[in-house]
């Protein structure tokens, strides 16, 4: 075998890695290795979060400033032992009726999907033959406006949603903005879903229109926060917590809690900065899962 491949025990998976010294985050000096530790580390509070899910990687062969490319169905040397499922593919750019989606139920999935430099992992909203169990919206600021901003307008939708008996779980994205991820009870389709969270986000945007906008129109956007409600379309995904981004530094989509949030709305540190793998893995030997409860159900989103 070459110098550069290794054969390792993954919970009685055999497992090839290689390239373990490959930097993939060139500024930081973030090797192959060390995403595959993050990942095997993060595990635990990771998973049950992948379960069950169709999962969208973005893959990094040669780090986060070279090329990279979106994958959902499974490639052609999938071991046989991971779990795919075929399901339609609405929106395929490739025009392909069905995809056959890997799903990461579990630690060898997820050191594959890392040695093949899947740095970013996305899922959709539901569970694979179920309605959402999901709703996610997505708060993305429009220069100048920032994370700060975002966690503004994340304290208003909360207290919004909490009007209607929805609970609201924050997050960094790992990039600029922020998620707000609720708990529902998986019974209504995604296009409910979608006009439940668009109608809150107008809402928002005619009680503060110098902070929010909801349409998606990118010019109405600078200076505010768009909030958006689309990413509970059925073929939409966003990106899981605790997965990698491709960032100058290997930030993570990070769980907050309320009280960060309100620190960050109030332009203090650290709530207003990326956190790193190696922070986040602080984080949750600390404080555990944050978003442990988006696993535990939520009641039905009212209608008009």
């Amino acid at each position: 075998m070459p110098a550069d491949r290794l054969k390792v025990d993954v919970e009685g998976r055999s497992l090839e890695v290689s390239n373990l010294d490959k930097v993939l985050y060139p500024k930081a000096g973030f090797t192959k290795g060390e995403v595959i530790d993050y990942y095997t580390r993060i595990a635990p509070v990771l998973l049950p979060h992948l379960q069950d899910r169709a999962l969208t990687r973005i893959r990094f062969p040669n780090g986060v400033d070279g090329g990279s490319f979106f994958e959902k169905n499974a490639p052609a040397a999938t071991p046989a032992w991971v779990r795919t499922e075929n399901l339609p593919a609405p929106g395929s750019g490739k025009g392909r009726e069905t995809i056959d989606y890997v799903v990461a139920d579990d630690l060898p999935t997820l050191v594959w999907l890392a040695n093949l430099a899947a740095l970013e992992l996305h899922t959709p909203q539901w569970k694979v033959g179920e309605h959402p169990d999901m709703m996610v919206v997505d708060l993305d600021p429009g220069a100048p406006a920032a994370l700060k901003q975002c966690c503004q307008v994340a304290l208003l939708m909360r207290d919004r949603l909490a009007e209607d008996g929805i609970d609201s779980y924050p997050k960094t994205s790992g990039k600029k903005g922020m998620q707000l991820c609720c708990p529902i009870a998986g019974t209504q389709d995604a296009d409910l879903v979608s006009d439940y969270a668009k109608r809150i986000a107008q809402e928002l945007e005619k009680a503060h229109p110098k902070l929010i906008v909801s349409k998606m129109a990118k010019n109405l956007r600078p200076g505010k926060v768009f909030i958006d409600w689309s990413q509970n379309n059925a073929a939409k995904t966003t990106v899981a917590p605790y997965s990698l981004r491709a960032q100058d530094v290997p930030s993570v989509s990070t769980p907050l809690t309320w009280d960060e949030v309100e620190a960050g709305a109030a332009g203090k540190r650290p709530s207003t900065k990326p956190y790193t793998a190696p922070e986040v893995l602080k984080r949750v030997e600390k404080q555990g899962d944050l978003l442990a409860p988006l696993l535990d159900g939520g009641p039905e989103l009212p209608g008009r």
